[in-house]
């Protein structure tokens, strides 16, 4: 930006754009340079007339936001999928904002030219110092440092050091004036604004780029361009693949480095493995632990490796623990119900808990949407008068009442739920790669940037990281259900209003749900955030709940061994709101882990021997971690196709996930849980629906 020049208008704002447009001004010139005159839309001439309104007129005639359209037709979106059209609107719709107030604009540019050139001349003022060996004052950089500029040359080269400063700098104004503009009539609009203005200032980094990333040149010089031949390939393969790789693939095996805690498989059905863990102390407790991790991942984040499994840890202490381990839909299961996880999942496990255990009582614990779908069941027990077989329930970062989402937000309106669902009627199934790239999104430096420039600036391999390992190893999710949980959940919000959502005849109503209840929530949580985890407190009609909030994100924070727990808070209590419980909590070392077993040992009885692997009814099928963890990735990520689904046996065995042969080494599904189950299946066509008129 400068202070004057011949396109400055008296907003002191070049005529080219906005404030918000004139720090990444070369940037757009650099567009219009290299891409030309383009076309407002793909097949247009540029000539039509444009519809009424300023975002549109911008659509038309900016050669910037044309550019960004055309990049979301380019393979490469395959593997950073940035959304460059939703940022060149909320680019305009800055814009707009300005220009709405010229004279508050025109002090935003002075302030940022002046800052700007304060640092400039900081930064050239302490060059001069160090060439001439003058002492510089020290400074304590605020807050946590940026990973992103680790290399020592952003601070000791002084053009790196102002490239550096010029970022951050805009970075900030713009971010700021995303929530100065706000005038709080639209805040859909405002959530987007801000979703997709960090997008745009987390791709702009100059260390994403190669020759303005001195880590990148340092390495192409000492390895004489092999890196980049090696950064080539590695894109290449990426291209191929259609997407980013974020992990050494062949670093890990499930089975074998990776869900490697003891047990066996004692029940199967077409949705779901349940693994009994083997004891390894002598003594247990009488109430074991029932597990329903979300059916989007694949349940092994909870058994990762010896170091940092929750499974193995709970086993150590003394609780028999059973895992739910969710199949990987394909078009076969176009047709599975909401109602099927809750039938052939929880309510068919518990059984078969109850018969090995031969307690009565189960401890259940939800994570993420198992936590949901928990929570539907208890109210679902309760609206039959059912005598529930679970007792003390925990949510590990769960969502009932989804008002308050994140950034998740920006992905799902009814615009956008009609695409997924129409791309679901053409499949069967919401494909993996959809649910990945959006949960990406929510980190982009983290999930996208980092790996864009190890794989393909320095040209090194990804890493061998479990974490990262098991978040690529992605699910599909069946078309029925997965319609009816998002337009009930995100969508409309369905589930705290009492009786709007019936299940099997049953109206839901979480004020039904009873009992004591631990949730945690994680302080960082981009997908849950934890003000909206701890609201089960208030919408279930529970005795006592204990509310726990980790440090760190939705998974760094839940897996968290005591040896390397980053702290939590915990308060006694009954509050009104989360505002109001946070202000009472007190902060802990270690992790939340150690809280929760004490919470557990309270209720989970007294101690005796351990039950047998299996039993009668359901002996030992196979080894954990079974057979449904382990399809899913890469090659057999896009499913069977529809028409090899239906050539063989119809919600059976399927193209992606064949169900193994019947013998009796691996036996039916028991006749016990069926007849069990079944009562439970049979319905009307509209089982599942939303009432309407409420």
């Amino acid at each position: 930006m400068s202070d004057s020049g011949e396109d400055a208008g008296e907003t002191g704002v070049s005529k080219s754009g906005s404030a918000a447009f004139a720090p990444f001004e070369a940037w757009s010139q650099w567009l219009r340079d290299n891409m030309g005159a383009t076309p407002a839309t793909p097949g247009s001439t540029g000539e039509e007339a444009v519809p009424e309104g300023a975002t549109a007129r911008a659509t038309a005639n900016d050669p910037l936001m044309s550019a960004m359209g055309k990049l979301s037709d380019n393979p490469m979106s395959n593997i950073i999928p940035i959304d460059w059209m939703e940022i060149s609107k909320a680019l305009q719709t800055l814009h707009e904002r300005q220009m709405s107030d010229p004279q508050r604009t025109k002090r935003v540019a002075t302030d940022y030219n002046r800052r700007l050139k304060e640092a400039t001349m900081k930064v050239w003022s302490d060059a001069a110092s160090r060439l001439s060996g003058l002492p510089r004052p020290e400074e304590e950089e605020e807050g946590k440092p940026d990973k992103r500029f680790s290399d020592p040359e952003w601070e000791s080269n002084p053009y790196y050091k102002m490239l550096k400063e010029t970022y951050l700098l805009t970075s900030e104004y713009l971010l700021k004036e995303a929530e100065e503009t706000d005038d709080g009539q639209d805040a859909e609009e405002q959530l987007r604004l801000k979703f997709h203005l960090k997008q745009f200032v987390d791709a702009m980094a100059p260390v994403n780029f190669f020759l303005t990333n001195p880590a990148a040149i340092k390495r192409a010089m000492e390895t004489g361009g092999t890196s980049l031949a090696d950064g080539a390939r590695n894109l290449a393969s990426d291209l191929e693949e259609g997407r980013l790789s974020m992990v050494d693939a062949n670093a890990f095996e499930v089975g074998e480095n990776l869900a490697t805690t003891p047990g066996k498989v004692v029940y199967r059905n077409e949705l779901i493995e349940l693994i009994q863990y083997e004891p390894t102390t002598e003594r247990v407790h009488e109430v074991p632990l029932l597990f329903l991790p979300p059916w989007i991942n694949k349940y092994y984040i909870l058994d990762l490796s010896e170091k940092n499994s929750m499974v193995k840890y709970l086993v150590e202490q003394g609780f028999t623990v059973f895992m739910t381990s969710w199949k990987n839909p394909d078009s076969s299961m176009e047709e599975t119900k909401f109602e099927d996880y809750m039938t052939l999942g929880p309510l068919a496990a518990a059984e078969v808990v109850k018969d090995i255990t031969e307690s009565e009582e189960i401890n259940p614990v939800g994570y993420c949407v198992g936590g949901t779908l928990l929570a539907i069941t208890l109210a679902w027990l309760a609206a039959g008068d059912d005598e529930s077989p679970f007792n003390a329930t925990t949510f590990m970062v769960a969502l009932q009442d989804f008002a308050e989402v994140g950034d998740t937000a920006v992905f799902i309106d009814e615009p956008q739920v009609e695409l997924m669902e129409r791309q679901m009627m053409e499949r069967g199934y919401l494909g993996d790669r959809e649910m990945a790239n959006m949960f990406n999104l929510l980190r982009s430096n983290d999930l996208i940037w980092s790996n864009v420039i190890n794989n393909y600036l320095l040209g090194l391999k990804p890493p061998a990281f479990d974490m990262l390992y098991w978040n690529s190893d992605g699910t599909r999710m069946a078309r029925d259900a997965h319609s009816f949980y998002i337009r009930n959940t995100y969508l409309e919000n369905n589930l705290i209003k009492p009786g709007k959502v019936e299940i099997k005849g049953r109206p839901i109503d979480l004020g039904r749900v009873t009992g004591v209840v631990y949730a945690v929530g994680a302080e960082k949580d981009h997908i849950v955030p934890w003000k909206s985890a701890w609201k089960i407190s208030k919408l279930a009609n529970t005795t006592s709940t204990h509310f726990t909030l980790a440090a760190s994100g939705h998974i760094a924070g839940m897996i968290s061994p005591p040896e390397k727990g980053k702290g939590y808070w915990t308060a006694e209590g009954q509050y009104e709101t989360a505002e109001e419980w946070r202000e009472h909590a007190e902060e802990h070392e270690g992790s939340w882990w150690e809280d929760w077993r004490g919470w557990l040992e309270d209720r989970s009885g007294e101690k005796e021997k351990p039950p047998a692997m299996g039993s009668e009814n359901y002996p030992p099928i196979v080894d954990a971690p079974g057979t449904y963890s382990r399809t899913g990735r890469s090659g057999d990520a896009r499913g069977a196709t529809r028409q090899e689904a239906r050539q063989g046996a119809r919600g059976r065995a399927t193209a992606g996930t064949p169900s193994p042969p019947q013998t009796s080494e691996n036996p039916p599904p028991n006749a016990r849980v069926a007849n069990f189950v079944e009562p439970y299946r049979r319905s009307s066509q509209n089982s599942s629906s939303t009432r309407s008129g409420d």
